[in-house]
């Protein structure tokens, strides 16, 4: 199979069409063509006329470890063009760095989840080129969670850089699908075009991932297909006060770790609570001693999640409906733990919203999860009818 960067380079007519124009890139460590080498390279090699690169949150090294940590503007060391920040002094390009070109090739790996920032810094880039008339094409790049849809849909007042519509928090889309969405959902008038993929089976062997394909990280906690997979739940504990494994070799595939919680006992109230929910994966009690950020140098217990390998259902892992379990049960054991992150963590930088509203794009599920009389059908039946209205939304933007 061939990515949309593979398949710009190898079309003449394509490349055709950048020649006299100023061209952008906005990528990371994981833009790279089938042979591994990185779009930026491959680009000029191919002699398109590069005038500067974007990079997005982590930077286009991709060597920014933690949230909310920035990157500054800077020139290309090799190429000598700059290289402009989407996540240092602004989120949104601004009038002068959109003027620096004429086409704007977006070349980011995609988790597939709402949170991940990428998608928002997508929906700024078609607004400013709207605004600014340039062109945007997507050098699409397959969505490793697959088509499954899990999650309430973002409710319209609650929008930030990790929310940006009204979608689910697993969206089922690439991100040239996405693009297109944009545009409807936003009534954009941008010129805007999906260099496709060909041969991309989102229902294939690799369940969105092709297994011929060698994983980068796209940011530098993404370290697997199996954090991937877990991320539109596990991406949750950053809500939380509990560890989501950063400060380890494996974060965000773990569904908490603590020093005062037992994992057996979580894994067995959530057993008792929704054991339907729990399908598609293994969990796996283990323990980590992060050597930073939250519970740094303290032994954890933890719930290790595996959807891989031959115990992984695709069409059954629900790995939203599982950490919001996984929640639950602690929140069943423990009443009075201090599960949720303050107002006073300004979580990419909102201000009087508790952390977990702001991921999850509105109250619903902490709600849930703090209502001892709220059961698993009260928040399947909620998500499910989102699901089901993004399902029938987005039908018409599919490409593959």
């Amino acid at each position: 199979m061939k990515f949309g960067i593979d398949r710009l380079l190898a079309d003449p007519e394509m490349l055709a069409e950048l020649k006299g124009k100023r061209v952008s890139l906005v990528a990371h460590p994981a833009s790279v063509t089938e042979d591994l080498t990185h779009s930026l390279d491959a680009l000029i090699a191919a002699g398109v006329n590069v005038t500067n690169a974007f990079g997005p949150q982590h930077g286009l090294k991709g060597d920014k470890q933690d949230n909310m940590v920035e990157t500054p503007d800077e020139l290309d060391k090799h190429y000598g063009i700059p290289v402009f920040s989407l996540y240092g002094e602004v989120r949104r390009p601004t009038g002068q760095m959109m003027s620096s070109a004429d086409v704007f090739l977006f070349d980011l790996q995609d988790l597939g989840c709402r949170i991940y920032t990428f998608v928002t810094t997508l929906l700024y880039l078609l607004q400013e080129a709207e605004e600014h008339g340039k062109s945007v094409w997507v050098l699409d790049r397959p969505n490793p969670a697959g088509r499954p849809v899990e999650g309430t849909l973002l409710i319209p007042g609650h929008e930030s850089f990790v929310g940006a519509a009204p979608m689910p928090m697993r969206h089922g889309l690439t991100l040239g699908e996405m693009g297109h969405w944009f545009t409807e959902h936003f009534d954009l008038k941008t010129d805007y075009r999906v260099v496709a993929m060909e041969g991309w089976e989102p229902n294939g062997p690799g369940h969105g991932w092709p297994q011929d394909r060698v994983w980068i990280n796209p940011s530098p906690n993404a370290a697997s297909v199996n954090m991937a997979r877990a991320y539109a739940g596990t991406v949750m504990i950053e809500g939380a006060n509990v560890s989501e494994g950063r400060g380890t070799t494996r974060p965000l595939e773990v569904l908490f770790g603590a020093p005062d919680i037992d994992a057996k006992a979580v894994l067995a109230e959530m057993r008792k609570t929704a054991p339907d929910w729990l399908q598609g994966c293994i969990l796996r009690d283990c323990w980590f001693e992060p050597t930073f950020h939250k519970h740094a140098s303290k032994l954890c217990n933890a719930l290790m999640i595996h959807a891989e390998g031959p115990h992984y259902d695709h069409d059954a892992f629900k790995p939203w409906r599982l950490q919001a379990l996984a929640f639950k049960a602690i929140r069943q054991l423990y009443p009075d733990y201090p599960l949720w992150r303050g107002k006073e963590f300004k979580y990419e930088y909102t201000d009087n919203v508790l952390a977990i509203d702001v991921i999850n794009g509105g109250p619903a599920l902490r709600e849930w999860v703090d209502n001892p009389a709220a059961a698993p059908d009260d928040l399947d039946s909620m998500a499910s009818n989102d699901e089901a209205a993004w399902v029938e939304q987005v039908r018409g933007h599919l490409l593959y």
